[in-house]
């Protein structure tokens, strides 16, 4: 039997210790020290982070290859870590003051965080359905905290229904790439998958299809993403920051996975298809969210919009392995930056929730008036979100342009309508800026957020300024990220 490796697995043994301490510790806490559930939350989470950046530069596995950290793993497991500090930090006082039950609540936020660190880790086909599955599970109930809430109610019924069924779907077509090749590993699959041929390679192909399908579910993108705006809107914000930025950077940790390692050979195949989920995704999600009045909504379609634009690099796969590693290194560089800029808008978000509950755009009126923090922060977020300088959001954008471009062919038209996309996206991205500075606001009494949440908005604004200022070195992070120790494709 092969030994495991438990400095490989520490960041999640670490997390799933945290989750019984959590659970445990509630148990026996006094009603009015329940919120001590959160600093003991985000003392575990930094402990594994901490773990997690000692692994850094090194290639190990376990579990006879089925559990592997690379750069890749590393690099997404900090994201994940630090993603989950973010939405504990905005979580204390709104869970507090909200009067719910912060123990449960710490819990399944941890246990999907701990599926987010299993998640970049796992190169088997059931590793990956576990783990997002357990990203999942407990977002449902998260989704349906608010219990008086009918919005929260249908919101998270809904999560559930369509969850349950990409699950059911996602399942089947991997059960059935596990009947045509006899592998679960990844790179076995792929192995599996080249030496096919005949009607066994078009049932390959089917299963692929479903898996995707599955897949897109999870990562919100049209026409499978009816559920995320109602879902946002009735969950608890801070929950919603989960859902939009964690959640669905698993989706898509392990969509990279799958289709730059186990299915790269077949990309004839599902090339075309990510390319019109991609232009669907983006489109549908943009000329919604011009309609939109209320700043939870407005955000889900824009991160309908945002999934349209990290799906394209998959429809940029060919032969070339450059290319390829190209495609990798956009995406990955996207959803990076597309987590900090969401979770600073979740932030503010959740500041201003304190006063109107309802978070209309008006809401936000006059807003650099009673919170410039907060407002000057905003700004920053909805102009990166729309890919303008001088925020990280426009390298983000441009890094996935160059790779269209490079690639030639559909990549020039991908490119040209991701373009005419983001012009639109101005329009209501800077709808909230201009309630902000431009509208006179209610009242002229401050509004004082807690010092986790403006700290939360200062980090996030600056790391896009610096971003921007420096790209090379964030834009690194992407080209370094590669899976087992190879690059993408290669």
């Amino acid at each position: 039997m092969t030994p495991v490796d438990y400095g490989a697995i520490a960041p999640a043994v670490i997390v799933a210790a945290l989750v019984l301490v959590v659970l445990i510790a509630d148990a026996f806490l006094p009603a009015r020290a329940k919120w001590l559930a959160m600093p003991m939350s985000l003392a575990g989470v930094l402990a594994a982070l901490v773990a997690t950046l000692l692994l850094w530069g090194e290639t190990r596995s376990t579990f006879g290859g089925h559990y592997v950290v690379d750069n890749f793993t590393v690099l997404f497991q900090a994201f994940f870590l630090a993603a989950a500090a973010v939405v504990l930090a905005v979580s204390l006082r709104y869970m507090n003051e909200g009067g719910f039950y912060q123990g449960e609540y710490y819990f399944l936020l941890l246990t999907s965080f701990l599926g987010c660190v299993v998640m970049p880790a796992s190169r088997d086909l059931l590793m990956l359905f576990i783990a997002l599955e357990l990203v999942s599970a407990p977002g449902f109930l998260m989704a349906a905290f608010r219990k008086a809430d009918i919005k929260g109610n249908e919101g998270g019924l809904k999560f559930f229904i369509i969850g349950v069924l990409s699950t059911a779907v996602m399942l089947y077509g991997m059960s059935m790439i596990i009947g045509l090749t006899g592998a679960t590993r990844l790179d076995e699959v792929a192995a599996g998958l080249a030496a096919l041929g005949g009607s066994a390679r078009v049932l390959a192909d089917a299963s692929i299809l479903f898996v995707v399908v599955g897949f897109a579910f999870k990562v919100s993108a049209v026409p499978f993403q009816f559920w995320a705006p109602d879902t946002y809107e009735g969950a608890p914000v801070p929950v919603a920051a989960f859902l939009a930025v964690a959640s669905k950077a698993a989706g898509f940790a392990g969509l990279l996975q799958l289709m730059f390692v186990a299915f790269v050979t077949e990309y004839a195949f599902w090339v075309p298809m990510f390319a019109a989920l991609s232009i669907m995704t983006m489109t549908v999600g943009n000329l919604v969210a011009l309609k939109q009045t209320q700043l939870v909504r407005l955000l889900a379609y824009s991160g309908i919009a945002q999934a349209g634009y990290m799906l394209l690099p998959f429809a940029l796969v060919g032969a070339d392995a450059a290319t390829n590693d190209q495609a990798f290194s956009a995406a990955v560089t996207y959803i990076l930056i597309y987590g900090v800029m969401n979770l600073g808008a979740f932030a503010v978000a959740t500041a201003v929730s304190r006063r109107h509950p309802r978070l209309f755009i008006a809401d936000f009126a006059g807003l650099v008036k009673t919170a410039p923090v907060l407002a000057v922060g905003m700004t920053v977020f909805m102009v990166s979100l729309a890919g303008i300088p001088p925020t990280g959001g426009f390298w983000a954008k441009l890094i996935i342009f160059q790779a269209a471009i490079g690639r030639g062919g559909i990549g020039i038209a991908l490119a040209v309508i991701m373009l005419v996309n983001s012009v639109i996206s101005i329009v209501y991205y800077f709808a909230v800026p201009r309630a902000m500075i431009f509208e006179e606001p209610e009242t002229d009494e401050a509004l004082r957020p807690a010092w986790s949440l403006t700290a939360v908005v200062a980090a996030a604004m600056i790391a896009l300024i610096v971003i921007f200022v420096i790209p090379n070195a964030f834009a690194e992070l992407g080209d370094l990220a590669t899976l087992n120790g190879v690059a993408a494709g290669g």
